[in-house]
């Protein structure tokens, strides 16, 4: 069967979307990706503020429903609690790792850097935890994609950022950490880590041809995680996190909400 993936046109992206071509081509598919540049690529690209559901995640849903494409690869922690008529999440691929990690310039750990020190993130989930471990810290605003956030941490913006395991793994550059924040100082985006495999919901064709690529352990927990981002109606954008882990037969969800300068927390 021949397929036609739409994805963001970021490295990451890609990388992610390649790596589906190349599951797909495995099981006897050819397999395209074709890059699109989203609301939130253009936003984040010109500096300006990223808000909305779904900036992330529009013009490739409309790709695919136009019949462009025949599904688009999503970072799932991207997707709006609700997708847009006519789509499904068709499958959802093993997770990567979903912690954050923590990137310094001097090498120095979250606990060690001084008070004071510049620490970048363009995520209010992110910076709300840091605050709430490190109220010393000074928290700036860090947009554009992990190799910009990467080179403006060496270039002394920053003395350190915060950015997620699985992107890392997927560029090949997770040995650029300094350390892995666990769950329980960082809890992740809601999605983080794992991929959404979206489709037209009536296409029988191509949500056969996805099963293979479907963990349901995965899918639990994400629709574990989806469920808390629907009830409490908050966007990508809200500093709110939640994970979810299938432990001893027993599926387990830690969840935070939080004020963005770090005063108060619910878990």
């Amino acid at each position: 069967m021949k397929l036609t993936i739409a994805a963001r046109g970021s490295a990451l992206s890609l990388a992610q979307s390649e790596g589906v071509a190349a599951a797909l081509r495995g099981l006897g598919h050819e397999a395209a990706v074709v890059p699109y540049r989203t609301t939130g690529d253009r936003l984040s690209q010109e500096g300006a503020p990223i808000s909305g559901k779904g900036i992330f995640t529009k013009e490739i849903d409309e790709a695919v429903l136009a019949r462009q494409a025949d599904l688009g690869v999503h970072s799932a922690k991207d997707l709006p609690s609700e997708l847009p008529h006519g789509l499904s999440i068709a499958a959802v691929p093993a997770r990567a790792d979903a912690r954050d990690v923590w990137i310094a310039r001097n090498g120095a750990t979250l606990a060690a850097l001084p008070p004071g020190a510049r620490v970048g993130t363009g995520s209010p989930r992110r910076r709300a935890q840091l605050l709430a471990a490190r109220p010393d810290f000074l928290i700036l605003d860090a947009r554009g994609n992990v190799d910009t956030r990467l080179r403006r941490l060496q270039e002394g913006r920053f003395d350190a950022i915060v950015l997620a395991a699985a992107g890392l793994e997927r560029l090949s550059r997770l040995a650029e950490a300094t350390e892995i924040l666990p769950v329980e100082t960082m809890i992740p985006a809601i999605g983080q880590g794992a991929l959404a495999l979206v489709a037209r919901r009536d296409d029988a064709r191509v949500h056969g041809a996805l099963a293979a690529l479907e963990d349901p352990a995965t899918r639990l927990a994400l629709e574990a995680e989806r469920s808390l981002l629907s009830r409490l109606e908050a966007g990508c954008r809200a500093p709110l996190a939640g994970h979810a882990r299938i432990i001893g037969g027993t599926l387990r969800l830690i969840a935070g909400v939080f004020a963005t300068d770090g005063s108060r927390a619910l878990r």
